[in-house]
């Protein structure tokens, strides 16, 4: 008997640890720098030695409250931090110092879109901890190495409330969270790197039910895509098991990308196991309304509200207006482009199409990107006064540009030969020699087939090489073939 999938609700919350873009970790001075040789950005603090003390690292605290901002969370005004006991071969400690009653932003939101329209994710908590070191299972046969640089660097966990449906809308949600991470520039978002980890608590229940059924942690996620994946397949392992009858364990699993299965890992420790309790060594530390505010006022504008001037503002469709707010450093380009033109379509054209298509097969971010806004405005201005069609500047000039940023477009123009000739005398020449290499589409068009006025307006720039300005070739051509 086929199971009816469609019948349960799928219920996800989504834990997701950000690396914070210290310079230094968030007990010690030690380097929090993605890399380095192995246990080379240790200290006697990192290292959980006898009589080390922990100092806690202010910005860390500055970019957790940006960050709540951001999602519109409560910023909590007295905070302290807890020991975590476990044992793990790379906690050095023997515990994790993290935030347990008094999480620093409480609650908040996040906004996604799916095909199924926009909503609000609800946040549970975001609060600080620090870095676990890392495992290494692979550079010896025999033995696990440890890591120990990674200790200590500080951390966010975002948690959502069990409030998300579908594998679509974690992905939707995960690629927003990044999209404000980067904005806020607390974290670079590379969940290669580990830089951002997710775990996803799933669940299933009957629709209509609201009880929460028993949930499975699924962890080693390292990609948007495959948060996705997992939540899928988890989602229809959980529904197999209820649908034979068989019961749930709460579990920790892990995730197979090879074959996009996940695996049991161990049974999950509840909240207690962890015997949380005041760090004795850490002060508990407040938060004045003078330092939040002054957060506050150093938060860049984020893509909502750039996506609403874009949209309101400047006129531009929503499509064009997402798509230059999705990556910081193209919104960043556009506004300085924009203080140059105020062809605000022609810009985001040229970004959406050409600038963008260049970056891509260079395989270069936005912001190195060559050409100076001013000089791309430049470019645009040539498009606007018929001096070059907009196929000219996009394939001839702007690769030029690319090769040589510090070179006038007009110039290039000019040295290519280039500009578009309004010569009437000079476009009848090519229109001529166009119509008379196709005389038998010249008696269709005669005969009513008006269709092909752009076979020959396609020729005469053909003949021209893109110089004929198309208005002018237009009219002439139609003087041409109704006399």
């Amino acid at each position: 008997m086929a199971i009816n999938y469609d019948a349960y609700e799928v219920v996800v919350g989504l834990e997701v640890h950000a690396q914070l873009l210290t310079r230094t970790k968030l007990f010690c001075g030690d380097s929090a720098a993605f890399g380095g040789e192995p246990n080379t950005h240790v200290s006697p603090v990192t290292l959980g030695l006898p009589g080390a003390l922990p100092r806690l690292n202010r910005v860390a605290v500055e970019y957790a409250i940006r960050m709540g901002l951001a999602c519109h969370s409560d910023i909590e005004r007295n905070n302290y931090f807890a020991r975590k006991n476990y044992f793990y071969p790379d906690l050095p400690k023997g515990y994790q110092i993290s935030q347990h009653t008094t999480p620093i932003c409480i609650g908040g939101r996040v906004t996604i879109r799916t095909a199924a329209g926009e909503r609000d994710i609800q946040l549970n908590r975001i609060h600080l901890e620090e870095d676990a070191g890392k495992s290494l299972h692979d550079i010896d046969p025999v033995y696990t190495g440890i890591d120990l640089n990674r200790a200590g660097v500080p951390l966010i966990e975002i948690v959502t409330e069990p409030d998300l449906h579908s594998g679509d809308e974690a992905y939707a949600y995960l690629t927003e969270l990044r999209k404000i991470l980067r904005y806020l520039e607390v974290c670079d978002g590379n969940m290669e790197e580990g830089s951002m980890r997710c775990d996803a608590n799933v669940s299933v229940r009957l629709k209509g039910e609201k009880a929460l059924g028993t949930k499975v942690e699924v962890k080693n996620l390292n990609s948007i895509r495959n948060v996705r994946r997992a939540i899928e397949f988890e989602a229809h392992r959980l529904i197999d098991l209820l649908e034979a009858g068989k019961p749930i364990q709460q579990q920790t699993r892990s995730f197979d990308a090879t074959d996009g299965t996940t695996f049991a890992l161990r049974t999950k420790e509840e909240a207690n196991d962890y015997r949380y309790f005041a760090d004795p060594d850490l002060p508990p530390f407040q938060v004045t309304d003078e330092f939040l505010e002054t957060i506050r006022a150093s938060i860049p504008p984020l893509p909502e509200a750039l996506v609403l001037k874009y949209t309101r503002e400047l006129q531009l469709p929503e499509y064009d207006a997402r798509g230059i707010a999705d990556d910081k450093d193209s919104a960043g380009y556009f506004e300085r482009l924009i203080r140059h033109t105020t062809n605000y379509k022609a810009a985001a054209n040229w970004l959406l199409g050409p600038v963008r298509s260049s970056l891509n097969e260079r395989s270069l971010d936005w912001k190195d990107l060559p050409i100076a806004p001013d000089s791309l405005a430049l470019l645009i201005r040539l498009v606007e006064e018929g001096k070059i069609s907009f196929s000219i500047a996009a394939e001839r000039i702007f690769p030029v540009l690319m090769q040589e940023p510090g070179r006038q477009p007009l110039d290039i123009a000019v040295s290519l030969n280039l500009l578009q000739s309004s010569d009437t005398s000079e476009i009848t020449a090519w229109i001529e020699q166009a119509l008379a290499g196709m005389p038998d589409k010249v008696t269709e068009y005669k005969k009513g087939k008006k269709g092909l006025i752009g076979l020959f307006v396609g020729e005469v720039k053909k003949l021209s090489k893109g110089k004929a300005d198309p208005k002018l070739t237009n009219q002439l051509l139609l003087e041409k073939l109704e006399n």
